[in-house]
């Protein structure tokens, strides 16, 4: 088993005739987001991988084994939507909504793309954008939705909703509580200007 600790992001320097002769590691976005994972090389090795938590491998990414060797990282194909559109305004009303969904999206120069779902490629046909299914390599944004990592297939409507709804709950509560101590916090600063401190008031010093 070829233990893997080690990883490059690309752009990383190495010299290209060394990537070219490296075993590659061939994943889909999922597997690629996992610090923890055993796979097999494209050579036949086993190999085990024991990354910094919150590690997102990309595709032409190097990684490096405790015996110094380089493995290069490809994006495999997998079930995606590609949505186009004639209109730049729809692809945007498009990213839009996938976002309010939180939905992990790879933004190209003239599509979006995304993992393979029939809820959103109804939603986006809806939309008036063209969204096909193909097989293609997926690389999605990075960032607002923690380096691209989907929390389960959460993109039906009502899921989307009640998570929406425990956001807005916790947020109100946090409001009231801090309105409310805000308030009595002024009516204590009242008192205390009124309150001497000296050696006959009790309090620590």
């Amino acid at each position: 088993m070829l233990k893997i600790d080690k990883h490059l992001t690309a752009p990383h320097g190495i010299a290209s005739v060394l990537v070219r002769r490296a075993p590659k590691l061939v994943l889909p976005f999922t597997e690629r987001s996992k610090s923890r994972l055993r796979a097999v090389l494209d050579n036949g090795t086993d190999a085990a991988l024991f990354l910094p938590r919150g590690t997102v491998l990309r595709g032409g990414d190097l990684l490096v084994a405790e015996d110094g060797s380089f493995i290069e990282v490809q994006a495999a194909a997998e079930s995606v939507l590609e949505v186009r559109a004639q209109d730049p305004h729809a692809l945007m009303r498009a990213a839009y909504h996938l976002g309010n969904r939180h939905t992990p999206v790879e933004i190209g120069r003239d599509y979006l793309r995304l993992e393979y779902d029939a809820v959103l490629a109804d939603m986006l046909r809806r939309l008036g954008v063209q969204a096909e299914r193909a097989d293609l390599p997926f690389e999605p944004e990075a960032g607002a939705y923690g380096g691209g990592h989907k929390h389960g297939h959460d993109a039906t409507f009502a899921e989307d909703y009640a998570a929406a709804q425990a956001v807005f709950h916790e947020h109100h509560g946090h409001s009231h509580s801090h309105s409310h101590s805000h308030s009595h916090g002024h009516g204590h600063d009242s008192t205390d200007s009124r309150h001497v401190h000296d050696e006959h008031c009790g309090h620590q010093h």
